[in-house]
């Protein structure tokens, strides 16, 4: 029977677990998870899962093995799991700014390692998810995109661009989230209250992401169709971008770039 085991059971990890479900991808009894304590798996346990809070027998007979834990602790996690590990096992890193060749220091240099970038929308199905390699197969790497398509959107880039999509994709939640929360800020400034002012700027961001998504368009073509000369619209975007819209976004991914790539080692 084909096992993966899931190491580090937190939002990442559970959430892949239940899409690989939903997605009918893997049945429940297929996928071991992993916690420091048994107790912390209930959830887990109940929905008919393999729990374990030993790593080392937990990755015995498992085709696939992700490694769902921060970078400072993949480190320890892969020193422990080592002894068990057999030829073949595929190694699948979440872990910012630990390269490939991090993990093949640790475990071997004929470790099979993929390295993948989700975001934390795969708890809804909706993660953007980078993949990368430095030299696993075509169908290694077609099976990993083939995990995470369970959860979201999957795009193959090149290892050494996996600290910018971090960037992009991993902290770039946060960024839109900010943007989502400064605009509904500004909706309880001009007059509505804050719940409404909230779900009218989220709906907003939403139907503008879902306008990209369909028709394929450029934003700026898109914002071409709100703007209309001596108008609302351009007089608002002139004003955010006088003071620093696009520059202060553009400042805060390339500064969460630069820090993803340490995570690692510090």
């Amino acid at each position: 029977m084909r096992k993966l085991t899931i190491i580090g059971s937190g939002n990442i990890g559970f959430s892949l677990a239940k899409g690989l479900i939903k997605s009918k991808d893997y049945e429940a009894r297929e996928i071991v998870l992993t916690r420091r304590s048994l107790s912390s798996l209930s959830e887990e346990e109940s929905l008919g899962f393999g729990i374990s809070d030993n790593n080392l027998t937990a990755v015995k007979d498992a085709d696939i093995i992700v490694l769902a834990v921060l970078p400072q602790q993949i480190r320890k996690v892969m020193e422990e799991i080592a002894p068990s590990l057999v030829p073949n096992q595929i190694i699948v890193s979440v872990a910012s700014g630990v390269s490939c060749q991090d993990i093949k220091d640790v475990l071997g240099q004929d470790t099979i390692a993929v390295r993948a970038m989700p975001n934390t929308a795969i708890a809804i199905g909706q993660s953007m998810t980078c993949i990368s390699t430095d030299n696993a197969s075509t169908e290694v790497v077609a099976k990993v995109e083939k995990l995470f398509e369970a959860v979201g959107s999957v795009i193959v880039i090149q290892e050494d661009l996996m600290t910018a999509a971090t960037a992009l994709c991993a902290c770039g939640i946060a960024f839109f989230l900010r943007a989502i929360r400064a605009a509904s800020q500004g909706g309880v400034e001009i007059g509505f209250h804050a719940h409404d002012a909230l779900k009218m700027a989220i709906q907003t961001a939403k139907g503008a992401a879902d306008l990209l998504l369909q028709t394929q368009n450029h934003p700026e073509s898109e914002i071409d169709k709100v703007t209309s000369p001596k108008g609302c619209t351009i007089a608002g975007l002139n004003e955010m971008e006088h003071n620093g819209l696009s520059s202060a976004f553009i400042k805060g991914i390339k500064l969460s770039a630069k820090k993803a790539g340490g995570l690692y080692n510090e």
